[in-house]
């Protein structure tokens, strides 16, 4: 008889099945790839090549535990240019993508039933981490401006009289995910002020910073805090590319010791070396050069949407990213099209549910994703997509 684990399985471990690869469309608005075509295959293969020959034996021994030095040195230039931080390569601590930082960030914060407070619409992946952790989440309200401060200052004072302090507030305050919203520079402050008064810490995930095609950058949360109460999160994701999965973060110094004392294995050194020397030489100009394609990628979603969905819909209209949030009406669930739209007309789109922090609202809405396909195929699978919801008189 096989032996039987159903009794030593971990209480806060719920029943689940491993994962298949998604089915995706054609027309892949689902996930947010940056454009493929521009991925600098030749460059990051010189860059690796370089790094080789300059530390030919570099790879035969395991990398620093906060990940390679010389890339932490890099993101603390970058970070300190483009986002007003100022920390040593000490205080930077690499991950496998942001998504492990915030893994660790839970790790190190989180006992089963905290609180944590997030937009009412958030990346599903940290909604996914949070779960794991076992964590309380309450989402409060945002409109085109980001978290509404006043909300937030509310559910805050509501939950001490329940004693209850959220261990973090999760924003993702540029381009925000899904939602498209960048929070402006006295709405970051009031949030700060918010959270500073009830002694709630910020996560700040900026990791859609350098994806900016109209208006002036508004600076970071971290920079404008006086408390040492946020932990910033940055990744190389959509300037690079996902597959390097790497991801950086840094915070108070008493919270990083604890990071590494819960961080498990390495940042793959092979990705690091290629990704610093890629970055110190070319980033700057590839991230001009992908924002130009991707802004006319989010203007030719734009136009389709208005062309095909007209007065029958209200979407986002974000300065950079790569999201648009679509509403219809509130009576309307596209969950079912969902699940059937790749196979009907090739079409990948995600309902908002998988982005709602109650696991409840949302159904009414979608994420659009403009960075992989190219515009002329944008125009094509935003038509389907209305034709389609035409058919099944969602609109």
């Amino acid at each position: 008889m096989p032996f039987n684990f159903n009794n030593l399985y971990a209480d806060h471990i719920s029943s689940n099945k491993r994962l298949k690869p998604a089915e995706r469309g054609f027309y892949d608005f689902a996930v947010a790839y940056p454009d493929p075509i521009s991925f600098p295959k030749a460059e990051i293969i010189d860059c690796l090549k370089e790094s080789l020959d300059v530390s030919p034996f570099h790879l035969s021994i395991y990398p620093h535990p906060q990940g390679n030095a010389s890339l932490r040195d890099y993101i603390c230039y970058k970070i300190k240019r483009d986002r007003d931080i100022a920390v040593n390569p000490d205080e930077i601590i690499l991950g496998n993508g942001s998504g492990q930082n915030i893994d660790i960030i839970c790790s190190v914060l989180l006992n089963p039933d905290d609180v944590v407070i997030t937009d009412d619409f958030v990346y599903g992946g940290t909604l996914n981490t949070l779960k794991r952790h076992s964590a309380e989440i309450i989402g409060i309200s945002s409109d085109e401006n980001g978290m509404n401060p006043i909300e937030l200052n509310k559910q805050l004072r509501f939950l001490k009289t329940m004693n209850k302090t959220p261990k973090f507030v999760y924003l993702i305050p540029t381009f925000q995910n899904p939602q498209g919203f960048t929070i402006p520079l006295e709405r970051r402050k009031e949030l700060l002020k918010v959270c500073a008064e009830n002694y709630v810490p910020i996560v700040e995930d900026d990791c859609y910073f350098d994806n900016r095609y109209d208006g002036e950058p508004v600076t970071s949360l971290y920079s404008l805090d006086v408390d040492s109460m946020i932990i910033y999160v940055g990744s190389f994701s959509k300037t690079i590319a996902p597959g390097m999965s790497l991801g950086y973060m840094t915070g108070p110094s008493d919270f990083l010791d604890r990071s590494m004392g819960v961080k498990s294995g390495r940042v793959s050194e092979f990705a690091a070396m290629a990704v610093e020397k890629y970055a110190a030489n070319y980033l700057d100009k590839h991230i001009i050069d992908i924002n130009n394609i991707q802004k006319v990628k989010r203007d030719a979603m734009l136009s389709a949407l208005g062309e095909n969905f007209g007065d029958r819909a209200k979407w986002s209209k974000p300065e950079g990213g790569l999201y648009i949030w679509l509403e219809m009406n509130k009576n309307v669930d596209i969950t079912e099209a969902q699940k059937t739209s790749i196979n009907k007309i090739n079409v990948g789109f995600h309902s908002g549910v998988s982005y709602s922090a109650s696991g409840m609202s949302g159904k009414n809405c979608i994420r659009l994703c403009y960075g992989y396909n190219q515009p002329v195929e944008i125009r094509e699978g935003i038509a389907k997509l209305s034709e389609y919801f035409a058919d099944l008189g969602i609109i």
